[in-house]
């Protein structure tokens, strides 16, 4: 039976290079970072080192990135950070329907601490407006937290155009580039923001690692609480093979992204061209062109997303029927409701992401496959009736 990897937004494997890096830093630099004796000194200095790499990567300075476990951590760190920091000056947070967990069911818990949140909508497309944005804005909003790619329906935002709004009025402007890092530019001069998280498991690398960019002049609580680590903003010892890892896996995946980009956008488009093409009732959602270059996500009418994805397991093809911070459960994605589906095509939708060891045999097989599983599944469904 083939094995037919498509769901890499959900996680990457790890490129070996980075398992090679990781495996030698673990062996060679075990001291703590922050010993003072000579084995912490190499351990601390290769710590730096990674910060260095990735600070270059995203053009901004070494003392701008503070390491953590992962994007969720990043994302809470920046939303809750930002918001209990800068609650004396005003308690308005906007965000948008679309967002990842990490960020929306912070907005959530920020709104039962006596924050105001506004959710903004999307089109169609799932994109957000900036003239939207400007809208919501009030005297007392301190912090917007927009996602640079949504990692349902891979619609890629105008963060550079929020950004100028953001610092026209003052405001605080984060940006969950989890999906996005490593696989679109990040350069956090050009996005015009102050907060940018990331997560190295979606561009090759380590599970459990993270970072977020934070601007010089940008003050935030700390979510953590303990050591000094990590300039006093997430304390607990810092995951140096982890990190030495991600810093690897960025710089390998940057020297990749033009040609892989355009590999990736090939086949994505290969597989967008023959669904909507061969398969009748079925739609595309996000942005056609405004979306991640390995992004396709359908939504196929008459039939639940669950025995889509179920059938393609069985052909041996791993798919998405949503975030995989959810997709075990029925209930429809918000994203998808967000951008006007009802729930029966909400339910129907599925998501296929490609990856650098995506093959065009790959696709060619799973396209295959899909207008059979479609088919099969259509003639047994009670709510079909062409």
């Amino acid at each position: 039976m083939k094995r037919i990897y498509l769901d890499y937004a959900a996680t990457t494997p790890i490129d070996p290079g980075v398992s090679e890096k990781i495996n030698k830093i673990s062996f060679e630099l075990f001291g703590n970072p922050s010993s003072l004796h000579s084995f912490g000194r190499e351990a601390g200095n290769a710590l730096e080192e990674s910060r260095k790499q990735i600070a270059s990567i995203i053009n901004a300075r070494p003392d701008e990135i503070i390491f953590t476990s992962g994007g969720t951590e990043s994302d809470n760190l920046a939303v809750k950070g930002a918001a209990f920091a800068n609650r004396k000056k005003g308690n308005h947070i906007i965000t948008s329907a679309i967002e990842h967990h990490a960020v929306h069911e912070t907005c959530k818990y920020l709104e039962t601490s006596g924050f105001d949140v506004t959710y903004i909508g999307t089109d169609s497309n799932g994109v957000i407006e900036p003239d939207e944005i400007k809208k919501a804005l009030k005297k007392d909003t301190i912090l917007i937290s927009i996602m640079h790619a949504n990692n349902e329906i891979g619609s890629i935002q105008p963060i550079g155009e929020i950004g100028k709004l953001a610092r026209k009025y003052g405001i605080i402007f984060h940006t969950d580039a989890v999906q996005s890092t490593g696989h679109i530019d990040t350069d956090v001069e050009l996005l015009n923001v102050d907060l940018l998280s990331a997560s190295a498991h979606k561009f090759y690398g380590p599970k459990g690692v993270g970072f977020l960019y934070k601007k010089n002049n940008i003050v935030l609580d700390p979510q953590l609480h303990g050591g000094s680590q990590e300039f006093g903003l997430r304390a607990s010892t810092q995951n140096l093979p982890g990190i030495a890892g991600m810093a690897h896996a960025l710089e390998i995946a940057v020297k990749e992204l033009n040609t892989e980009s355009k590999r990736q956008v090939f086949l994505r488009d290969k597989l967008i061209n023959s669904v909507l093409n061969n398969i009748s009732n079925t739609k595309l959602n996000g942005h056609r062109t405004k979306r991640l270059p390995n992004n396709a996500n359908f939504s196929f009418s008459f039939i639940e997303g669950e025995a889509i994805l179920l059938s393609l397991d069985f052909e041996g093809i791993a798919a998405s029927s949503g975030s995989a911070c959810s997709s075990s459960s029925f209930a429809p994605s918000h994203v998808l409701e967000a951008i006007g589906l009802d729930v029966e095509t909400a339910r129907g939708s599925l998501r296929f992401s490609i990856g650098k060891y995506t093959t065009e045999e790959d696709i060619d097989f799973t396209i295959k496959s899909l207008e059979k599983i479609i088919t099969k599944l259509r003639k047994m469904s009670p709510l079909c009736r062409s």
